[in-house]
This record gives C-alpha cells, sequence and structure tokens, in this order.
C-alpha cells in the first residue's frame, strides 16, 4: 500500500512540472500583417538600402496643402493589398516636393528652387529633367532596380489604379509586355475604384 501512495505521489509532483514545460515549449502567435506601409523619407537611408539589396522604388511625392495626397494616404495606402505588396516589393519613398534641404542623391545635390516653387530634385524626377511632364500632386514616380528608368505618374489613384501599375514593374511583367496590352488584360482584385485602364500609361 506504502508503495502505491509514494507511486501517486511522484506522478502528481511530475504532472505540473510536464505541463509547465508544454507551455513554455508552445509556438509563439504569427505575426500580425503590416497594416501601413514602411515609408523611407531619407534619401541617404535608399541608398544604402538599395546597395545592400536593390529593388523598386515607389516614390509619392506629395505638398503639405496637397487635398489629393491626404486622400491617398488615408485611402489608398491604407487598403491591406496595397500595404502587402508594395512593402514586399518596393522601397516606398515619402518626398515632400518643397523640402528646404539640400538633398544629395547619386552624387548630385539638390536644392530649393524658389522658380520651381520645389526641390529640385522633385522637378527633375517629375519633368524628366524639363523635357516633358508638369509639376502637379500627388506623382508616383516608379523606377526599376538602382533607380533606372523613372516613370511620373501624376495624379491621385484608387487601389484599383494603382495596382496594375505597381505590378507591371514589381513582377517585371515590362521585360515581356507593353503596359497598354498588360493594362487592358489586367483585372483588379485590390478593391473599388475607377477602371484600371483610366490610368495614365507609364511615360505619359
Amino acid at each position: 500500500m506504502k508503495r502505491i501512495i509514494l507511486f501517486a505521489v511522484a506522478i502528481l509532483a511530475i504532472s505540473p512540472a510536464v505541463m509547465a514545460k508544454k507551455k513554455v515549449a508552445a509556438p509563439a502567435p504569427a505575426e500580425k500583417p503590416a497594416t501601413e506601409i514602411t515609408w523611407i523619407t531619407s534619401f541617404d537611408e535608399l541608398q544604402q538600402k538599395m546597395a545592400k539589396n536593390p529593388k523598386k522604388v515607389y516614390m509619392d511625392v506629395y505638398t503639405d496643402w496637397c487635398g489629393w495626397c491626404k486622400k491617398m494616404d488615408a485611402t489608398t495606402f491604407t487598403n491591406p493589398s496595397v500595404v502587402k505588396y508594395m512593402n514586399l516589393n518596393y522601397y516606398c519613398v515619402r518626398f515632400n516636393a518643397e523640402r528646404q534641404d539640400v538633398i544629395n542623391f547619386q552624387g548630385k545635390a539638390y536644392a530649393f528652387k524658389p522658380e520651381y516653387r520645389a526641390n529640385e530634385l522633385a522637378w527633375s524626377l517629375m519633368t524628366r529633367n524639363g523635357t516633358g511632364g508638369q509639376m502637379s500632386y500627388p506623382t508616383a514616380i516608379i523606377m526599376t532596380e538602382n533607380f533606372q528608368n523613372p516613370q511620373p505618374i501624376p495624379g491621385y489613384m484608387t487601389p484599383a489604379q494603382l495596382e496594375p501599375l505597381v505590378t507591371f514593374f514589381g513582377d517585371n511583367v515590362f521585360k515581356h509586355d507593353t503596359w497598354d496590352n498588360y493594362n487592358k488584360t489586367h483585372k483588379s482584385t485590390w478593391g473599388a475604384g475607377q477602371a484600371a485602364d483610366n490610368t495614365p500609361p507609364p511615360g505619359h
């Protein structure tokens, strides 16, 4: 009888330790998906990241007074599909076109120019060094790896309008298909909005 009692006591003593071990070994809960785009505001940081791990760039050129910029921030850039895709495939840059400091980008210094009412870098990217385009906000600048082939796309965009543009470059469709063909055949999955073929084509 004593042996039975001692055996039962031993089991009761061990059980809590086993349960405690099981609790410690339980898998950590899965990370929640990001709810915001990871924006870069420093051009130094952008260039450092590009040097280590080249990716495409999506630059949101805005001003503090631009109402459509604020609307795009509050709607398009909070869409879960937009957030997920942009964080995975792009370095996303917030660029206030009217910033007053000097920006050092790709070996050149860009300062605020009163005649443009904007930083010279914003003017250069949005007008392709003065060869075409206009200064309007918001404007998206999409670049391939290592800041190649900048494409300014002006205007507010819904998630449905943004989707074909960023996937055309982000999925490397541009390497084997034309924008016009892709835009006509692409079907949006990023929520309601205007038809995607209302989006101005890259380079126009």
